[in-house]
């Protein structure tokens, strides 16, 4: 084309990579040195020993991964001996402290991973269950990656096919300097370009990624800012705003347990205000240590999280963005969600609270009986898994229209009668077996407190209960001097008490290993928590 009428011609300056391809087209068809030569040697070998069969290599196996390990190396050695310059990567300045330490300098740094990626070529990435997309231009720069790798791959399969020799008139078939220098820039520029975007677009995924985190950060300090601030109102709807938050990150992030996501802030709520009643008294005895053991527990593993978030956002670039390998995070969520789950069923639950409060006073209250009880619970005794649902039973049989029965009721909903209309359960039994031991029990009892020596009622319950917690021969001299008409019938007892436990604990098991921890969460006064546990991210 010619210049415009009174306008100059201006000369086109070539780019640096274009300036360095033009001197190997033109001057590197001299031959080979001898170092040259021993390195293009090398980088076929190691190429051979990664695809013997062909030019793609199986990097998901360690035999596979180690040979392109090496053989990314030779690409750089060669490339250095044949005086190639790298090409330019002054982009890495730009990425994230994470990346800029995976990639220091402008030097090549070929790593497995960028050249696993252009072998996928994935246009989609998925991070804590949301699709991402990668550019066109990214999934372009991948498709001319494995275009310049094959072709440098059929370069080294003729240079070993025909074998090199330095200082020899070379065969005509055999590459010339100038064909495996050309590869080798040509590779260099194709990684380069798409190490750029593929880094690039990764970086703004994972930030994305991150902003959940970032998002609980934020509103874990508006919830302090509202605490200094001294408003109530302000404060419950902060907690309200990161408890939701938290449900989110759970469901993401929380891979050691379910992951739920309707744990709301009403738990807390609950859990604060049985605090505030017991402060004022309004709860007392052994009601009020156990529901403060349990409102406590949703309480600090709620703080937990928060000293989590005041933590991490001092380090975010620490944070992975697929949340769930975050072991601090997955721990502190894990803890919140088993402490809220409890605190679903039997702190913000009202009859529920109630009933294993009851049953808690109505253990405690056996004090010759209690301390051995706890001692179980300490010990982790074996007896004790055997000893519990004994206990629950017991309790709901002595007082089957007291609050303590909801206990049985809820876990053994199918035995119970429906009201009418269909709402919730009556207390009254519809299972025969379950009514002819309520029979029995009453029976027992009556027998019992005529045969005690003194106490009546409540000597016959201590008895019952020693029973069933120490067995027939450790149950002590009171129950040893009964007359073995006697026994016999509260053997009996016991045999069906134990064929109906076993149906407390097999009818849904998840239920009961929930409850029976929370029993013997009450006994002991609460979970032993670290009381500054080490940080991890």
């Amino acid at each position: 084309l010619k210049p415009s009428p009174g306008k100059v011609a201006s000369r086109a300056v070539p780019s640096r990579s274009v300036r360095i391809m033009m001197h190997w087209l033109f001057n590197g068809n001299g031959g080979f040195s001898a170092t040259e030569c021993a390195a293009v040697d090398k980088l076929s070998l190691s190429h051979q020993r990664l695809a013997p069969a062909g030019d793609a290599a199986n990097l998901r196996t360690d035999e596979g991964y180690n040979a392109c390990v090496k053989f990314l190396a030779n690409i750089d050695k060669a490339s250095r001996a044949l005086a190639l310059e790298a090409a330019p990567r002054e982009y890495r300045a730009n990425f994230s402290l994470n990346y800029q330490a995976l990639f220091p300098d402008s030097e090549r740094h070929l790593r497995v991973d960028v050249l696993e990626a252009s072998f996928d070529q994935q246009s989609e990435i998925w991070v804590n269950g949301e699709q991402f997309e990668m550019s066109l231009e990214a999934r372009d720069g991948a498709r001319v990656l494995q275009e310049a790798w094959s072709d440098l791959g059929a370069v080294l399969v003729r240079w070993k096919a025909i074998g090199a020799t330095s200082g020899k008139e070379e065969s005509a078939s055999k590459p010339s300097k100038a064909e495996v220098a050309g590869a080798l820039f040509t590779l260099d520029k194709a990684w380069a370009h798409f190490e750029f975007k593929y880094i690039t677009e990764l970086i703004d995924i994972e930030e994305r990624a991150r902003q959940q985190i970032v998002r609980a950060v934020r509103l874990e300090q508006a919830l302090g800012d509202a605490v200094d601030e001294g408003s109530v109102e302000k404060r419950r709807r902060a907690e309200k705003k990161l408890v939701q938050c938290i449900s989110q990150l759970n469901s993401v992030a929380n891979v050691k347990r379910k992951g739920r996501d309707d744990l709301g802030a009403e738990i807390l709520f609950s859990a604060q205000e049985i605090m505030r009643r017991c402060e004022h008294n309004e709860l007392s005895g052994a009601a009020a240590d156990a529901a403060s053991t349990l409102a406590s527990d949703v309480i600090a593993s709620f703080e937990s999280v928060r000293e989590y978030l005041q933590e991490v956002g001092s380090c975010l670039e620490r944070v992975d963005p697929h949340l769930c390998n975050n072991e601090g995070l997955v721990a502190r969520l894990a803890d919140w969600e088993e402490s809220w789950e409890v605190g679903s069923r039997y702190v913000m639950q009202v009859t529920t609270l109630e009933a294993i409060c009851d049953l808690i006073s109505k253990v405690t209250s056996l004090e010759t009986l209690a301390p051995a009880l706890i001692t179980m619970c300490e010990d982790c005794d074996v007896e004790l898994f055997l000893v519990l649902p004994r206990i629950v039973l017991l309790c709901f049989l002595a007082d089957p229209d007291n609050r303590r029965a909801e206990i049985v009721r809820g876990l053994l909903p199918h035995l119970f009668q429906t009201k009418e209309g269909g709402a919730g359960k009556s207390s009254k039994p519809s299972d025969p077996k379950l009514e002819r031991l309520l029979s029995s029990f009453g029976s027992v009892m009556q027998v019992l407190s005529t045969k005690a020596s003194a106490g009546g009622s409540e000597a016959a319950w201590e008895l019952v209960m020693a029973r069933a917690m120490f067995g027939s021969t450790e149950a002590g001299d009171a129950y040893a001097d009964l007359p073995l008409a006697t026994k016999k019938v509260v053997e009996d007892l016991m045999r069906d008490v134990e064929g109906m436990s076993l149906q407390l604990q097999r009818h849904c098991p998840e239920d009961w290993n929930q409850f029976s921890s929370v029993l013997v969460q009450c006994l002991l006064g609460g979970k032993q928590r670290d009381a500054a546990p080490k940080f991890e991210v």
